[in-house]
């Protein structure tokens, strides 16, 4: 049985617990209905909290914006999807608190009267907070820290291992109403006295709010040269690595914002300005080299804002459009151009694999741009100068993504292999395990397969891979020069299984199709009843028959050990990964000094497959079926 007001009463209403605030928002109506002024406060508190809202996602998103950050982050770690879960409603305590200040309104009226500016209020706030608000936090946090309260209460506070802003919104309901009153007290008290306005109300709220999201984030950004020039400082107001040790050691710094009262109670971590020194010095060097890096890029304006420097909560599960998101576009759009015009290849996120650090950077481009053949330069540009950053920062391993290793772009890599044949970077398209991951969906009593994309990189790999099993491969091309050429590279007792098809139509009979070129509706309609489609086309091809079945874009799921994992994968599901991606990890894990780069080596297929596995990746198809004989 939980303990007596640990859970917040509506819990069950999910998100509908946001129509808690319609008694405000009809209060506002109605006043302005009727044109009177009583409700105004009613109006105050709804912008309070919108406006506190605002403060804690922004500084959630300045937390993740790891292109700027990453030198200055005090824990390591990344936030995981468990943490993102359990910190899901962090902001019942704007609503507990909405509800508070309305109570305490009803009963003490002192707001009637409060003018819009008051002077007097900064010098009395700033008395009542420090001789209130911070001794009587410091005691109650203190208190909380003991056995029964700790285990019952705060203890869900301390459950994060990655102190984030809304961190500090995230406890239980007993230690917020506690927070009320210690939010609430400087506020009163300068109302009672006659020296509270409107403008101290936002102005002490918002700064509390602001000081609270510091603490919490993660990010050294206060100069140790500060607390060197100016010592007392130090004592005044808490630094973001002073809370951090609190989270980490739990019986030391226990303060709200001023470090003064820990030093009166004894409890201050003597750890506190060596360490804040350290990482504040740290700021400008590079951080720890990254062993694997994913260079992805941006899928569209909507696919954009799916990046956990947006919204986290977003960008935890698979990207679909989400009609919350579309007021942001415009943003997008402008941000869109502006990374047009100048930007350079950034890091979106990181995750740790067996003592192993992986990152994923972004090539500052759309997918629409990758068609324009004016822009075709300058992406090979940004492509070329992540791979000899790379070089040079000293990764092992760097994946290319998607359009990034285009064949008609720049040869699936091979172009920067050729330019700069003294690189110690392996670059890697990961073609090889993504052919594995789609053989390994195909029925192993499969005897024929429609290949569209034929000619492609990975469509030559699978119908080599095919027909060598003694699969009938029709492979749809208009070019029979291509054809024979793929065709010849087959054994020569196997080649009369690949079938040159220059229309939809001679798949009528086939129910095993494998997409590699996008099909339409119309030209799904050639396949028969009952037809599976496998399919290796960015985007997916639209799910149009009701009587066949599709697979999903190939990928694999991380091993079960991966750390700091918090974001989805363009549509994957949690921990699942483009199998391009799962390519350069494995290629990294087995520590293979070859660029995986160009055609595809139908020979490695099984190789990688079986490496992949072996090292815990698992395949997420629906249908996985197949573990061909020379693989099982």
């Amino acid at each position: 049985m939980a303990a007596p007001l640990s859970a917040w009463p509506w819990e069950i209403l999910g998100v509908f617990k946001y129509m808690l605030y319609g008694p405000f928002v009809a209060k506002v109506w109605d006043s302005r209905y009727r044109e009177a002024n009583q409700s105004s406060w009613c109006l105050h508190i709804l912008i309070i909290c919108l406006l506190r809202g605002m403060m804690y996602l922004s500084w959630n998103a300045y937390s993740h914006m790891l292109f700027l950050t990453r030198n200055r982050l005090i824990f390591k770690q990344g936030v995981d999807f468990k943490q993102i879960d359990r910190e899901w409603n962090w902001d019942n305590f704007i609503l507990l608190q909405a509800i508070v200040a309305a109570l305490v309104l009803q009963m003490l009226p002192v707001h009637e009267t409060l003018p819009v500016w008051n002077p007097k209020g900064i010098i009395a706030i700033i008395l009542l907070h420090t001789a209130v608000s911070e001794p009587l936090y410091y005691c109650i946090h203190k208190w909380f820290h003991r056995d029964y309260l700790f285990n019952h209460y705060h203890s869900l506070h301390h459950s994060s291992a990655v102190p984030q802003p809304i961190t500090a919104g995230h406890g239980s309901l007993l230690e917020n109403l506690v927070l009320s009153a210690v939010i609430g007290i400087p506020i009163l008290g300068c109302c009672i006295i006659g020296c509270g306005s409107i403008s101290l109300i936002y102005g002490y709220v918002l700064i509390f709010d602001f000081l609270r999201c510091l603490g919490h984030s993660n990010v050294e950004i206060i100069p140790h040269q500060l607390f060197e020039r100016i010592p007392f400082l130090r004592y005044i107001f808490s630094t973001p690595t002073y809370h951090s040790l609190h989270h980490k050691e739990l019986d030391t710094n226990y303060c709200l914002f001023m470090p003064l009262f820990d030093a009166l109670g004894n409890t201050l971590n003597i750890k506190s300005w060596e360490m804040h020194k350290e990482i504040s010095q740290d700021s400008g060097k590079n951080g720890r080299v990254p062993d694997f890096v994913f260079l992805a890029h941006v899928v569209d304006i909507s696919a954009a804002m799916h990046v956990p420097f947006v919204l986290r909560s977003i960008a935890s599960l698979p990207y679909t459009t989400r009609i919350c998101m579309l007021p942001f576009w415009p943003i997008a759009f402008v941000t869109m151009l502006v990374m047009w015009a100048k930007s350079k290849t950034f890091l979106i996120s990181f995750y740790n694999l067996r003592d192993r650090l992986h990152q994923t950077w972004a090539v500052p481009r759309f997918g629409f741009q990758y068609f324009l053949p004016f822009a075709a330069q300058g992406i090979n540009k940004h492509i070329e100068e992540a791979i000899l950053r790379a070089d040079r920062l000293g990764v092992k391993v760097i994946s290319l993504a998607a359009l990034n290793k285009n064949e008609a772009l720049n040869g699936g890599g091979m172009l920067f292999v050729d330019k700069h044949p003294n690189l110690k970077v392996r670059v890697v398209h990961g073609n090889t395990l993504t052919a594995a991951v789609i053989l390994n969906e195909i029925p192993e009593d499969v005897t024929e397969v429609f290949l569209t994309g034929a000619t492609s990189k990975l469509g030559r790999a699978i119908a080599l891979y095919l027909c060598r099993k003694g699969v009938r491969v029709l492979m749809l091309t208009l070019s029979t020069e291509r054809f024979r050429k793929i065709q010849k590279e087959a054994p020569v007792d196997y080649q009369k299984y690949l079938v040159q098809v220059t229309k939809y139509q001679a798949a009528q009979n086939c129910k095993t199709w494998i997409v590699g070129k996008w099909i339409t509706p119309r030209e799904q309609n050639f396949a028969p009843a009952r037809t599976h489609f496998h399919q290796f086309v960015v985007p997916p091809i639209l799910q149009f028959r009701r009587d066949c079945t599709y697979g999903d874009l190939a990928a694999m799921k991380l091993p079960e050990d991966v750390k700091g994992l918090g974001s989805c994968e363009y549509t994957m599901d949690r921990g699942v990964v483009h199998a391009c991606h799962a390519g350069g990890v494995v290629h990294s894990l087995e520590g293979w000094n070859h660029d995986e780069v160009g055609a595809i080596d139908v020979d490695r297929i099984d190789l990688v497959w079986k490496a992949a596995l072996k090292h815990g990746l698992k395949p997420v198809s629906k249908i996985g079926s197949i573990v061909t004989k020379s693989i099982s």
